[in-house]
């Protein structure tokens, strides 16, 4: 499983990575996360407003940060059976 994290590196981004790395150690998946803070690479993925967050491919939310309980449920959605 793959997450990606589009920002800046602004405050609203940390948080977006605060939470989600909270979630992962809780759930103990093994889940790679990668902060994503280069322009071209968050235009590339349609991202209009930072932060955005990207599970396996597909983009969960864009703009907001997101609660822990809706990042545990989109973990376990996209989770591989």
């Amino acid at each position: 499983m793959k997450i990606e994290i589009f920002g800046s590196g602004c405050h609203r981004c940390v948080q977006v990575e605060k939470v989600v790395k909270g979630v992962v150690s809780e759930l103990g998946f093994p889940i790679s996360v990668e902060k994503v803070d280069d322009i071209a690479r968050i235009v590339d993925a349609g991202i209009l407003h930072t932060p955005g967050l990207r599970i396996n491919g597909k983009m969960k939310c864009s703009g907001r940060i997101p609660k822990a309980d809706d990042v545990k449920k989109w973990i376990i959605e996209e989770r591989p059976q």
